[in-house]
């Protein structure tokens, strides 16, 4: 079974910085693309900033520029630097990621998600 941890998440002032650590665990054969996302009290989940096992990384337009998705195979840890944050950051930012497992007869394919980190950029 895999799990993703989340940390990071805090009270942040306009223009401050924080940044989101997510370490993956458990029986992991290999992860493929590990995301960011978030969710807003009364808005749906969206797609903050994903990265491929290769580093190729893709980034909302609300936050290009500003956020920076990065991972660490090695530590099976994925990390979301955030800057000049805004107050329509605030958001639970949630970490995905996918990959597979190898059993005793197969390989088997995953997709979890983490239990969610709150940001809240407020002065």
């Amino acid at each position: 079974q895999v799990q993703l941890v989340e940390s990071g998440g805090g009270l942040v002032q306009p223009g401050g910085s924080l940044r989101l650590s997510c370490a993956a665990s458990g029986s992991i054969l290999s992860i493929n693309n590990m995301g960011w996302y978030r969710q807003a009290p009364g808005k749906q989940r969206e797609l903050v900033a994903v990265i491929t096992r290769g580093g190729s990384t893709d980034y909302a337009d609300s936050v290009k520029g500003r956020f920076t998705i990065s991972r660490d195979n090695a530590k099976k840890t994925a990390y979301l630097q955030m800057n000049s944050l805004k107050p329509e950051d605030t958001a639970v930012y949630y970490c995905n990621a996918e990959g597979s497992t190898a059993t005793l007869w197969a390989i088997r394919d995953w997709n979890v998600w983490g239990q969610g980190t709150q940001v809240t950029v407020s002065s």
